[in-house]
């Protein structure tokens, strides 16, 4: 399989996975992770690996933190859009 057709399966597994998750949400929860943001100082270690990896100066150790979190960071965006296509979906009370 090449590396492309992986991705993408991986993808669609994913996705399915994550409605299959958002389904879950009562409306509560489902703001809750709409309005979950990262903690200040979690936050600030982002931005500081962020500016590094501009700056190409990121050690092989911080390229792995940082990349952890930046798939973290997709992975929660992914569950908020889903979370916010839920709401959006609920009856008006």
């Amino acid at each position: 399989m090449n590396y492309n057709l992986g991705m993408v399966l991986n993808e669609t597994i994913l996705d399915r996975v994550i409605d299959l998750v958002s389904e879950c949400l009562d409306p509560e929860s489902a703001r809750k992770l709409v309005e979950l943001r990262a903690d200040a100082a979690t936050q600030q270690r982002v931005d500081e690996l962020a500016d590094k990896n501009t700056e190409g100066l990121l050690t092989p150790e911080e390229k792995a933190e940082y990349e952890a979190y930046v798939r973290a960071s997709t992975f929660i965006a992914i569950l908020q859009a889903k979370a916010r296509a839920r709401l959006a979906r609920q009856p008006a009370v």
